[in-house]
């Protein structure tokens, strides 16, 4: 197909599509004459990826071609796939190595931990995940946001541990596990990664929502006659 057919079919402009070809994101087209090119149907899968990682999960042009680089390193690995789209590990770890490890018993960091210094927020977060029997990555930028806000609780005297979010991670883990049931299906690992930055970037709001929902709902229940 011509540039103009994969604009129409991809919804994707043609000065944008250059540009993503300028930029190296797009891989260029066969050519037919000195100034045209013949696209395909990878093209399209290419092009959808690259409007989910910019336009949906907010990647900037550079890091999504770093991101698009590395896909082409873990096709046929799923979870090295989903780990970059999903932002879990970044595509230098998964070009180099990006297995994960497999979290057992915590090792106590050097010191006491005795609640007032960032090292008992960090050991917490290992004792979860291994609660959890969780695999993770050295890199999951989550691990940092529950250290952070297990920090931030406790600063201001808010006393809440890793054993008050095990509820909550097991929820998570039955919500993980619908999230990865919806990409059952889908054999291209182009059409797969797509598929799960928008369901995971455009649905986390619409997540929250209903949380919102259910606490007015429980509150209704428990606070009203």
């Amino acid at each position: 197909m011509r540039i103009s057919e994969l604009s129409r079919r991809s919804a994707v402009p043609t000065a944008t599509i250059k540009f993503y070809l300028r930029e190296g994101l797009l891989p260029p087209g066969r050519p037919t004459a000195a100034t045209q090119a013949e696209y395909d149907e990878t093209h399209i899968r290419r092009l959808r990826l690259i409007r989910a990682l910019v336009g949906v999960r907010g990647l900037s042009v550079s890091a999504a071609k770093e991101v698009l680089d590395a896909v082409s390193s873990v096709k046929t690995d799923t979870h090295g796939l989903l780990g970059l789209v999903f932002g879990i590990w970044p595509a230098s770890a998964a070009r180099e190595s990006g297995g994960p490890r497999v979290v057992g018993e915590p090792a106590r960091p050097t010191g006491e931990a005795d609640g007032t210094d960032d090292t008992s927020d960090t050991y917490a977060v290992d004792a979860l995940v291994s609660a959890m029997g969780w695999q993770i990555t050295e890199h999951s930028p989550a691990r940092q946001a529950i250290t952070q806000t297990l920090h931030t609780l406790r600063s201001l005297g808010v006393e809440y541990g890793w054993e008050d979010l095990l509820p909550y991670a097991e929820l998570a883990a039955r919500t993980a596990v619908l999230d990865l049931d919806q990409l059952e299906g889908q054999d291209d690992p182009l059409d797969k990664a797509e598929r799960a930055v928008l369901l995971t970037f455009l649905l986390e709001p619409a997540l929250l929502a209903l949380r919102r929902l259910a606490q007015e709902a429980e509150s209704a229940a428990r606070h009203t006659d």
